[in-house]
């Protein structure tokens, strides 16, 4: 690991001031540590973001609540309001990691952690995001974990937030404090895609940080549903978010978005408009199932994707209208 200088401020001002080129945020700092360690990042200075005042706690805001980015995943846990307005989100937040991480982890370095492509987080690899080649390796290499959608792209890998899809299904926006001030906006627009030369998946620039997630009310009839490699602790191999707005027994609007197959979270409109108007059954939930890996171009390796997207979209949809997916 490289020397550098720790810095801790207080506020969000001179959190910012302290940023910018050759320096990194550290959050709970369960992705960064490593990236350090294996010299993949080499910063001059590193700045804690957790001594700033006011950004570890759940309050009421409005109709909804505000989420510090400080808040651990273990704190959202134990939070009976979140589980009682936002089961899509407690249900992403119960498969991040292990206890002992998700005791550390934040919300905010959930939301802004870097991909887990071992092409990236492996020192000795090359990678356009480390400047070290040209393409990325995992197109031609081994790349069973990575997109099936957006994949004609510089960058395969594939977003490593759990808690960006159920954030996403459930219409949250993100507050953004850099030198300028502060600003908001809905949480869609925080992720991009990577473009060539430019490897990041949101629109933070260096010198901003997250402080806090909104959301609005309550949305009881929401779910998530998680597929991992092994459930004891792993990575997903897939993961799909719903939030269901009902009339009567039908749906009158849907948001439906998948994890663990782009680099950004990826939003199911097909989805969603295979599902607007009517009653939830097996059969409709197939049926949005089906138009939500619409358009899928699956790597050498992981075709196998799509039929797990599949099938997490039908357990997601069935879990949040009726509390069960069988």
């Amino acid at each position: 690991m490289k020397a550098f200088t720790y810095h801790s401020p207080t506020s969000e001002q001179a959190a910012v001031k302290l940023l910018g080129a050759g320096a990194v945020p550290l959050a709970g700092g369960s992705s960064l540590l490593n990236l350090l360690k294996e010299r993949v990042l080499e910063p001059e200075r590193v700045v804690n973001l957790k001594a700033i005042a006011g950004l570890a706690r759940i309050e009421p805001a409005g109709e909804g609540l505000r989420i510090g980015a400080n808040v651990t995943l273990a704190t959202l846990l134990e939070s009976a309001e979140v589980r009682r307005a936002y089961p899509a989100l407690v249900q992403a937040a119960e498969t991040v990691g292990t206890p002992q991480i998700r005791n550390v982890a934040t919300v905010g370095g959930n939301l802004c952690a870097p991909p887990a492509c071992w092409y990236y987080v492996h020192e000795g690899f090359p990678c356009p995001r480390k400047g070290a080649a040209q393409a990325c390796p995992a197109k031609a290499g081994e790349n069973e974990y990575h997109a099936i959608f957006a994949t004609d792209g510089p960058c395969v890998a594939v977003h490593a937030s759990s808690l960006a899809p159920a954030l996403v299904a459930l219409g949250a926006r993100v507050r953004i404090a850099g030198p300028g001030g502060a600003r908001e906006l809905e949480i869609e627009k925080f992720f991009r895609l990577p473009k060539a030369g430019e490897h990041r998946e949101n629109v933070l620039a260096a010198d901003e940080i997250v402080t806090h997630v909104a959301l609005g009310p309550a949305r009881p009839r929401s779910a998530t549903y998680v597929v991992l490699h092994k459930e004891s602790h792993d990575w997903p191999v897939g993961l799909a978010s719903v939030s269901l707005e009902m009339e009567g027994d039908a749906v009158r609007a849907a948001r439906v978005c998948l994890g663990a197959v782009a680099p950004v979270p990826w939003r199911a409109a097909g989805a969603e408009a295979a599902l607007a108007g009517k009653k939830v059954t097996a059969e409709v939930a197939a049926q949005a199932a089906e138009a939500a890996v619409a358009g899928a171009a699956p790597l050498a390796q992981n075709a196998y994707k799509v039929g797990i997207a599949r099938a997490a979209v039908r357990r997601a949809i069935l879990l949040a209208a009726t509390g069960k997916w069988m």
